[in-house]
């Protein structure tokens, strides 16, 4: 899952990128209005938590522009206002909800995981391959009804796998979703983080759904490719 961080106080905002990384999600972040409305016009972002109070361009200026733009993320909107005017005027302009500041992270969390919830309401309850389960709602991973316990950033290698299930996925999709723009994609970390999880999902079972597609990428299916 792919969030993205526009707030301009940048100790603030590098605060919100380690903890939303440590929480498993990929972060990108930018410092005022015109760079927040570029990346999220042209990025691919499940959430963006948008501060009101930015120069070069105000977040209601961002969040006009990204809604006529189409653009369907969830926006959660931050800012030290609290006036209800204030809370009117970004909800009638496309925000998804609102948050003061200053806030307690884990409400910020909840949140984000609320945002993702409703955005996911047309997708299936649960994903499934084979007898490997993931129930979203939850995070909860079984297989063969047993419990896999998953680091943050496995459990999202893991999904972004199932909700692609049978289709071959390249290393610098995964990479884009799983981790941030800026990631080294020449490292090897992803390889060391889709061997993790095989360890937990596939090698303590008779079949193996994590299948290597030599010089692409990778593909979860009851079948190799």
């Amino acid at each position: 899952m792919r969030i993205l961080v526009v707030e301009d106080e940048k100790r603030l905002a590098s605060y919100l990128a380690k903890g939303l990384r440590e929480n498993g999600y990929a972060v990108d972040t930018a410092h005022d209005g015109e760079e927040g409305a570029y990346l999220g016009k042209t990025g691919l972002y499940d959430v963006v938590l948008l501060d009101i109070l930015l120069p070069k361009k105000s977040g209601f200026e961002v969040l006009r522009e990204l809604r006529g733009a189409g653009v369907e993320s969830s926006i959660l909107c931050l800012t030290a206002r609290g006036q209800s005017t204030d809370k009117v005027t970004g909800l009638d302009l496309g925000a998804d909800d609102y948050l003061a500041k200053p806030f307690n992270f884990a409400e910020l969390l909840a949140r984000v995981r609320a945002l993702l919830r409703r955005s996911r309401r047309m997708a299936p309850v649960k994903l499934q391959c084979a007898d490997l389960v993931l129930d979203p709602a939850t995070r909860r991973v079984t297989r063969a009804e047993q419990d896999i316990d998953l680091t943050p950033r496995e459990y999202s290698l893991l999904e972004f796998l199932m909700r692609r299930a049978g289709s071959v996925t390249t290393r610098s999709a995964i990479i884009e979703a799983v981790w941030d723009m800026n990631f080294d994609s020449l490292t090897n970390v992803l390889d060391v983080l889709v061997n993790r999880l095989r360890v937990k999902v596939d090698y303590p079972f008779d079949k193996r759904l994590i299948h290597t597609v030599r010089m692409v990428g990778y593909v979860l299916s009851e079948e190799p490719p």
